[in-house]
């Protein structure tokens, strides 16, 4: 009950389209048959571009070779019908190997309220077919294991982070206090075949906000997530997901000092250049100041090169770097319905131009995505008019 009354109170801080998939995502989970706006996109260096997204109790896989013009027939990656969490920060995800590997994530909802298993399919052989599922952490205690994110690193691994609450569930046991959840990750050095047994990443994250994950200039994964500071101040936390003996080290990134008792529902989004400059985005509602900013992540101390992005109304930026170009894309919320927009940096994002719409649908949409291709930025959006691939550059 909590969680719904949190969610009306930040009403002006989201966007129509998290209730619609709140919605749909329910139905969904009990066995309809409507797909959800909830997706994952990946762009081939050829131009072939791979969405997922859940369908009732199926996670699908469709292609296409006309930068989404069109989608080819969806492949399924669970015959077995299974329930699939599907909103707007706890979508499926889909990443590339560097061999043609299609991997897919997703979170399973478990019969308790809030649980869930992360689970896991690949495809070795361009998209005709996946594996059998599996859960990728050995805890298989009914609590939450969700809101997964995927990545690749440069020497191939796979590599799953989640927020986890068995150590909110072990401190309640002995009757200690522990806010929020844990961020857990585990890896696969073997194309996704088998796991490692799962690593902490850090105690006290926030309940329920994506998970940003990118590749480092050496091929490391780094994560940047909203964490739990002091009482209940809800920043942001960057770690790197070693794969080898060192420990994870997650060290504080973004200090607005918003407090609230509770989970906004608004993860953050993170971009490493081939210089290690770390771009960011993140949102912030401090002193109930709607806010989605950028900034430079020097973990451990305050941002560089902040700049507030846009304010009320707006929710869920992505960002993209490629260069010294740097794009971001966010919905805004209008009383004609919902607008994506666009703000690019062609100097490493000292400067951004003010923002511009380039696209905009009178209905709901899942969360945008960018995705690169030879220097050039485009966004994945799903919304109530269909599925397109979103072209930043002005014609």
């Amino acid at each position: 009950m909590w969680r719904r009354l949190l969610l009306l109170c930040l009403v002006p801080f989201a966007v129509a389209a998290q209730a619609h998939e709140g919605m749909a995502m329910d139905h969904a989970a009990m066995g309809g048959h409507t797909s959800t706006l909830g997706f994952g996109a990946a762009l081939e260096p050829g131009g072939r571009l791979w969405v997922v997204d859940a369908a009732g109790q199926h996670i699908r896989v469709r292609h296409s070779d006309d930068m989404g013009r069109t989608l080819s027939d969806p492949v399924i990656v669970n015959p077995t019908p299974e329930p699939i969490y599907a909103e707007g920060e706890n979508r499926p995800k889909i990443v590339l190997g560097p061999k043609g590997e299609i991997y897919v994530s997703w979170s399973q909802p478990r019969a308790k309220p809030y649980t869930g298993f992360v689970r896991f399919s690949r495809s070795l052989d361009g998209g005709a077919h996946f594996d059998a599922p599996v859960t990728v952490h050995t805890d298989r205690a009914e609590i939450t294991h969700r809101f997964d994110s995927i990545a690749v690193d440069g020497k191939g691994r796979v590599v799953v982070a989640w927020i986890d609450k068995r150590d909110l569930e072990a401190a309640t046991a002995s009757n200690k206090p522990y806010l929020g959840a844990a961020t857990y990750y585990t890896w696969s050095d073997d194309r996704g075949a088998t796991f490692h047994p799962e690593k902490k990443i850090t105690d006290q994250s926030c309940e329920c906000c994506r998970i940003a994950l990118a590749a480092t200039p050496d091929g490391n994964i780094a994560a940047f997530f909203r964490a739990i500071y002091g009482d209940n101040i809800r920043d942001h936390a960057y770690a790197l997901l070693q794969t080898d003996s060192p420990p994870v080290k997650a060290q504080r990134a973004t200090f607005t000092q918003w407090h609230i008792e509770g989970c906004p529902h608004h993860g953050p989004s993170l971009a490493i250049a081939h210089d290690g400059t770390r771009h960011a985005v993140w949102f912030s509602a401090a002193d109930g100041k709607a806010t989605i900013w950028y900034g430079q992540l020097v973990p451990g101390k305050a941002p560089v090169h902040t700049l507030e992005v846009a304010g009320a109304g707006a929710a869920h930026a992505d960002l993209a770097v490629a260069g010294t170009h740097v794009w971001i894309v966010y919905h805004q919320q209008t009383a004609e319905g919902l607008s994506l927009m666009l703000r690019e940096s062609t100097d490493g994002g000292a400067h951004f131009t003010e923002a511009r719409e380039i696209a905009r649908t009178a209905g709901s949409a899942g969360w945008p995505q960018l995705l690169l291709r030879d220097g050039r930025a485009f966004v994945a959006w799903n919304t109530t008019d269909g599925f397109r691939l979103v072209l930043t550059e002005l014609l």
